[in-house]
């Protein structure tokens, strides 16, 4: 059972989410949250796999509070999935170096909104299709020259810096591996790894840092 926690300043559309969300057998709602410091305190207390945060709520938003959520979190921390009415930029990239696992427009179907839970749980990246590779690449901030690039991003290997770069492309594993002719376990391996020698969280992370350091350039 995927236990799932609502955080939304409108009740409606909490019970909205909530009628959707438990119609699905193996979706449970374990809390819910009018704003984001409540988001906080009950994630931490009732321990939900998946949050649905929204990004404008009042005393904190739901950015910050995915920050405070997430920073320092133990082992198993929650997954992220923000939802916004707000097809912005700003709210994107935020939203990912924050650590979202995932992000949503409100006028998503029924069924996609509960896959997207299922994906997130599942420890995958998902953002809408509506919120496209453009508007990430467009409004991260370019490094400047000779920035000091992460020590971990030294320790790739060739291989691993090239699947890097696809996952930044937005790419998944199956994707991976067809284009460079590999199997799907191998680029998991590939991966992990990744992860590992950059201490990152997941790959919508390793996404935010490949453009911060320049590794892919915008299309």
């Amino acid at each position: 059972m995927i236990r799932v926690l609502l955080a939304d300043d409108q009740a409606l559309v909490r019970g909205g989410f909530r009628m959707i969300l438990e119609a699905q057998a193996d979706l449970e709602v374990c809390g819910e949250a009018a704003d984001g410091r409540q988001a906080v305190a009950l994630a931490r207390e009732t321990g939900p796999d998946v949050v649905l945060m929204d990004v404008r709520m009042p005393v904190m938003d739901g950015i910050e509070a995915t920050r405070r959520l997430l920073d320092g979190a133990g082992p198993d921390p929650p997954h992220v999935l923000i939802l916004t009415t707000f097809d912005l930029d700003e709210y994107v990239y935020e939203a990912m170096k924050a650590g979202a696992s995932g992000f949503l427009l409100k006028d998503v179907d029924p069924a996609d909104l509960a896959h997207a839970v299922r994906v997130v749980a599942g420890g995958d990246a998902l953002l809408a299709p509506a919120i496209t590779r453009r508007l990430i690449e467009r409004f991260v901030r370019r490094p400047l020259p000779g920035a000091s690039r992460p020590e971990g991003l030294d320790e790739l290997t060739e291989r691993e810096l090239e699947v890097l770069r696809l996952i930044a492309r937005g790419l998944s594993n199956a994707e991976i591996a067809g284009q460079l002719f590999l199997t799907a376990a191998t680029v998991k391996t590939h991966v992990s790894r990744i992860l590992q020698k950059l201490d990152l969280r997941d790959r919508v992370q390793a996404v935010a840092l490949a453009y911060e350091t320049g590794l892919i350039e915008p299309a």
